[in-house]
């Protein structure tokens, strides 16, 4: 009997990195989330502040294993200016992302067709094999191995991510947090459809918390 590829499940621990926020439940969401992925102190930065930090995203998404992080790392050094040229096209393609999540279900196609258009550009530069592959947990990963420019895979799998949910018209499902604050996208698995919260314990319990203090405020005024 074949064994299954386990799901998306990004390893957020297992960096040096304080990864946190992966909640869009499909790899291309958490990649449109990522401008506020990387905790530093007090405060949420951009995984894409620079190539080291974006490899180090890509390895808490399990896009990339530790040794091909590092590969990627070591790369960068030797063609800085090719790694600058990766980063800004990972900038450029969550922009569009960023806009087909937000709008995907409109009327407006415009998004969509952007979207597919970026998709089928960086896919067709992109030289390589897809593999199954073993993770140290016991489960499955996919991975993308590329042929020729190294960087050049690196948003493989986060296109093919999207490209998914466009195949299996999954854009009705894609949700924008309710928190005013947030701004983060996520898969709206529940059953009935109307999730409101990238998640519960975060912005749920903040806009519940607001809701009781508006309430106190309500009743201390009427006394």
């Amino acid at each position: 009997m074949a064994t299954a590829v386990l799901p998306y499940e990004p390893a957020v621990r297992s960096l040096p990195e304080e990864f946190t926020h992966f909640v869009g439940e499909r790899l291309w969401l958490d990649f449109v989330n990522c401008d506020r992925a990387v905790r530093t102190g007090a405060r949420l930065a951009d995984a894409l502040d620079s190539f080291d930090t974006y490899v180090h995203w890509l390895g808490a998404a399990r896009v990339l294993d530790g040794e091909r992080a590092m590969a990627m790392l070591r790369r960068a050094q030797q063609q800085p200016t090719a790694a600058s040229a990766a980063l800004h096209e990972a900038r450029r393609l969550r922009n569009v992302l960023r806009s087909l999540a937000e709008h995907s279900a409109g009327p407006d196609r415009r998004p969509v067709e952007a979207a597919i258009s970026e998709i089928n550009r960086i896919l067709g530069r992109s030289a390589g094999s897809r593999r199954v592959e073993p993770r140290s947990d016991g489960g499955f990963v996919r991975s993308f191995v590329t042929v020729g420019d190294v960087f050049a895979g690196l948003l493989v799998p986060v296109i093919e991510s999207a490209a998914d949910t466009l195949v299996a018209d999954e854009q009705r499902r894609i949700r924008t947090c309710a928190s005013p604050r947030c701004g983060r996208v996520f898969y709206d698995a529940s059953r009935n459809g109307k999730r409101r919260w990238c998640e519960m314990a975060t912005c749920g319990n903040r806009a519940k918390a607001a809701r009781h203090r508006q309430k106190l405020r309500k009743v201390n005024a009427s006394l």
